[in-house]
């Protein structure tokens, strides 16, 4: 089956659908990800946030890696220039790959200039080592910003969504500016399934509550990244491009926006390691 692409500024393929790789390490997350390959994913996500990277590299070593798009991601207190490139090959490193399809800033981090970050990605990209810059996890106003400084094409931004948190005002900015986005958390880790509406849908289109949410994001012009620790599941999160939802259905779930994020909230514990900022000034 030929996947559709969706292009990105410098003219590489991105796949509409990727594997989310998010707190599954271990043995589970090679079994995940050997489970997708086989599936006919080729578009993997990871950071080196996830702890995860060393393992992926592990199952990737097995495939040809020109017919894979690899995205990983910076932490945010690693967003100093040196921070950032040092990361960058250690990723590199634990993935076994010379480059690179998508690097990305997974958080913003406000005790570190944004234009000391953007330039170590643009030492990257010249240099081969990364193909595509993005960000995560970036509102309007600080994408906005990063459009003005880089001076590599801010292609992604990857964000929550889902039908309870559809983020219209950001989903329009990104499309004016031609950033595409990514669905973390496509599924409000499970959470949706409970929704009325992707119920009934589910059990009219004979699929699973999983596939429909999924299905609706791809008609949204939305990359979503699945992610499970189930084979089967990541099997059948794969299998989008045989149906499709009518205009009505999707419209259903557009009207289940309700404002309800499951991670992007604004509360913030900058004591954690993934933001690194300490008290004080010093």
């Amino acid at each position: 089956m030929t996947i559709p692409t969706k292009t990105l500024p410098g003219g590489d393929e991105m796949p509409v659908v990727g594997l989310g790789t998010w707190n599954i390490e271990g043995d589970t997350v090679e079994e995940s990800v050997r489970a997708g390959l086989e599936a006919g994913y080729t578009h993997i996500d990871t950071a080196e946030g996830y702890q995860n990277e060393a393992e992926i590299g592990e199952v990737l070593a097995s495939y040809d890696r020109d017919d894979l798009f690899l995205t990983s991601k910076v932490l945010s207190k690693n967003l100093g220039y040196e921070s950032v490139i040092e990361s960058c090959h250690d990723s590199l490193d634990r993935l076994g790959t010379d480059y690179l399809d998508l690097y990305l800033i997974h958080w913003p981090n406000p005790a570190i200039s944004l234009r000391e970050t953007l330039h170590a990605m643009r030492y990257l990209h010249e240099r081969g080592a990364v193909r595509n810059v993005g960000v995560s996890n970036f509102s309007a106003y600080l994408l906005s910003a990063a459009h003005r400084i880089s001076e590599v094409p801010i292609a992604v931004n990857q964000i929550e969504y889902h039908p309870w948190f559809q983020r219209p005002d950001l989903v329009d900015y990104c499309r004016e500016t031609d950033t595409l986005l990514e669905a973390a958390a496509p599924l409000a880790r499970t959470e949706v399934f409970e929704d009325e509406v992707v119920q009934e849908l589910a059990a009219e289109y004979d699929r699973s509550p999983a596939q429909i949410v999924l299905r609706w994001a791809v008609e949204n012009d939305v990359v979503p990244l699945p992610k499970s620790s189930s084979p089967a599941h990541v099997r059948s999160n794969f299998e989008l491009f045989d149906w499709e939802l009518s205009a009505a259905d999707r419209e259903r779930l557009d009207a289940r926006e309700r404002n309800h994020p499951v991670y992007d909230t604004p509360a913030r514990d900058w004591t954690d390691p993934v933001y690194g900022i300490s008290e004080g000034c010093e």
